[in-house]
């Protein structure tokens, strides 16, 4: 693994990966750099990972856009500084790997590295940040979700002014179309995350695994055939042991009294 991505376990089911400055200029993210990404994510669920929260630790940037002498190169046929499949070994994983992943953005990003933060299932961002798709500045294109995915998130018209004049949008801005799930204070972003992080490591692991896969899945479906996924899918939560003895007792709760707010939010 690259020396500038880092993994720790702030709990159990909880892997922390922060990704450092990769000696690239500019801040931007390299094929080594994201091949060594793709390798910790995998590593991270391999050993034991629900939830996992993805930080930068390089000041006022996030993950910014691809290292262009890696384009280049690659184009003409000349070795980049690492495996390009990681790309999309990360985005698979971030998309569709079996844990929950939570971009916790505390800087400015762009390009590849929004195409990342659009990949996984939430995002925390902090006052002021910057997001942009500049490929069309330089001359290129949204290779991996600027454009498809973006436009799931927050709609095809400001995704269009997003990528056809390579503008950048506040955190602030994004919150308002829904494309970051909250706005947090410079600094907050990791612990901001590590709590969304421990609520959804405390749910029943088998559905919350069934619910991110409901939320991959239907992304390549029309909604007949995404109700009928959703179906099958639940069919077997409902069916899993572990799921049987909670609606057992939740309903006895029920039986006895006690309220909804009491049941399903008390713990906030």
């Amino acid at each position: 693994m690259a020396s500038n991505i880092q993994v720790e376990w702030p709990d159990a089911a909880i892997a922390l990966i922060t990704v450092g400055d990769g000696g690239t200029p500019g801040h931007t993210t390299s094929c080594a750099t994201v091949s060594a990404l793709a390798d910790a994510l995998d590593g991270a669920i391999e050993q034991g990972a629900r939830v996992i929260v993805l930080a930068s630790s390089v000041a006022g940037h996030w993950l910014e856009h691809a290292y262009l002498d890696d384009i280049v190169k690659l184009v003409e046929g000349q070795a980049a500084t690492g495996d390009p499949a990681g790309w999309f070994r990360s985005l698979q994983t971030l998309n569709r790997g079996s844990a929950v992943t939570i971009a916790a953005i505390s800087g400015d990003t762009s390009g590849g590295g929004c195409e990342l933060g659009w990949a996984c299932d939430l995002r925390i961002a902090e006052e002021g940040v910057r997001f942009s798709q500049p490929e069309v500045i330089i001359g290129a294109g949204t290779g991996i979700g600027g454009t498809s995915r973006l436009m799931r998130l927050i709609g095809r018209t400001i995704t269009a002014e997003v990528v056809l004049t390579g503008q950048p949008l506040t955190a602030e801005r994004l919150y308002e179309l829904g494309g970051v799930n909250r706005v947090v204070a410079k600094g907050g972003a990791v612990e901001a995350a590590l709590d969304m992080a421990r609520h959804i490591a405390a749910l029943p692991p088998q559905s919350v695994a069934g619910m991110k896969r409901m939320l991959g899945e239907a992304e390549d479906l029309n909604q007949s055939q995404g109700i009928e996924n959703d179906q099958t899918i639940s069919q077997t939560l409902f069916a899993h042991p572990d799921s049987l003895v909670s609606m057992k007792a939740i309903q006895q709760r029920f039986d006895a009294g006690e309220t909804m707010d009491a049941i399903y939010w008390a713990r906030g």
